[in-house]
């Protein structure tokens, strides 16, 4: 029998004690984030955001048991996930799935020895949970986001490199004002009819593709021995043997055919994709993602607008010179910094990298004409 006492296990440092209470901290609000969420959902999301909930509480637990007597006081969560926090209850967005998304890639139990395996590869999988959820918004809000950013864009980058090309020839403020005014209505129109057409096209081809909604109607009529459907199985994306099997399921079954032939895109892998049961939805609802054409355009039209007016606002009000410059282009940095951060934002991408991407670019295009019109002005002078 051996008599030899098992060593006491080391009681906790100060830093270590610090750590799991931050820890504590930072799970209670990740769990309240998600309870926000799931009361702005209903259905699978709602139930999908309160299992991410409860799962953060199962880590809350963990260093809570951890720390046991030593829990001391609440501690208040890193400023990234107060945040989130109050975002989430004022605004429940697919912008705080996406900053959600970025919190759960940066969770350091991967290399804390006090964290459990489970606890690390939980945080994985609530990425990819959560990255699937905010890919919903996306497609939702993706086409006419999609508008939106690039009008607003184009219009503080043209109008800009515009005014600033136009000013540096010497003209009158006067003259620079007008052709600021008259470069946002022709790029706003021109921007919104280009969206338009381009987006009704679009739709206009992906319906070409879509299955005809009546087409199951020809079934029963069919020859059974030319099998004419096993075809469209293969036009669809089956191989020859999966499309015979196909077709004789259908034509053993005639009664069932209300749905046999309308099965949704094939992908471009050749891999069918599941049928469209009867009533599930439309062609609208496979184009959601792209957006209406009006949509497009007047989000187009109207964001444009809104961007070539920053770098106009200085000669509105009557400056001109190198003040009008000045101010010009630091508005339309800012305006480009804001862009680009949101569109880091809602991509799950780094905002600030996003953010400076959108500055180089901007102010590189309008530096250029800058110089153009300085040498055309020197040139024409």
């Amino acid at each position: 029998m051996n008599d030899t006492p098992t060593p006491a296990a080391a009681a906790p440092t100060s830093a270590e004690l610090r750590r799991w209470r931050q820890y504590l901290a930072d799970e209670r609000a990740e769990a309240q984030v998600y309870r926000e969420l799931a009361q702005r959902r209903t259905g699978s999301e709602r139930e999908i955001l309160e299992a991410l909930a409860e799962a953060e509480g199962r880590h809350e637990s963990h260093w809570f048991d951890l720390l046991g007597d030593d829990v001391g006081k609440p501690r208040q969560a890193d400023v990234r996930t107060r945040m989130l926090a109050v975002l989430a209850k004022r605004f429940g967005s697919v912008f705080v799935l996406a900053l959600m998304q970025r919190a759960e890639a940066r969770s350091p139990y991967e290399t804390d020895a006090d964290a459990t395996p489970a606890m690390a590869a939980d945080e994985r999988i609530h990425g990819e949970v959560v990255r699937a959820l905010a890919a919903r918004g996306r497609s939702r809000l993706s086409g006419t986001f999609r508008a939106a950013v690039f009008g607003a864009n184009d219009g503080l980058v043209s109008n800009l490199a515009l005014v600033l090309g136009i000013g540096a020839t010497g003209v009158a403020p006067s003259v620079v004002l007008a052709t600021g005014i008259a470069g946002l209505l022709a790029g706003a129109l021109s921007m919104g009819a280009g969206e338009f057409v381009s987006v009704r096209s679009q739709r206009e081809l992906l319906a070409a593709s879509t299955p005809d909604p009546d087409a199951h109607t020809a079934v029963p009529r069919l020859d059974v021995d030319a099998n004419e459907l096993a075809l469209v199985y293969r036009a669809r994306g089956m191989s020859e043997e999966e499309a015979e099997a196909k077709a004789r399921d259908v034509f053993g079954g005639i009664t069932t055919t209300t749905s046999a032939i309308r099965i949704q895109r094939v992908g471009d892998a050749g891999i069918t994709a599941p049928e469209l049961p009867e009533g599930a939805g439309s062609p609208a609802d496979e184009h959601e993602e792209i957006g209406t054409a009006w949509q497009a355009a007047l989000s187009s039209f109207c964001f444009f607008a809104s961007g070539a007016i920053i770098p106009v606002l200085p000669y509105l009000f009557g400056l001109s010179g190198l003040a009008a410059v000045a101010i010009s282009a630091g508005l339309v940095g800012l305006a480009l910094l804001g862009t680009g951060a949101v569109v880091g934002l809602l991509s799950g991408g780094p905002p600030l990298r996003r953010a400076l991407r959108q500055l180089a670019i901007g102010f590189g295009a309008a530096a250029i004409t800058y110089v153009l019109g300085l040498a055309f002005g020197a040139t024409v002078g």
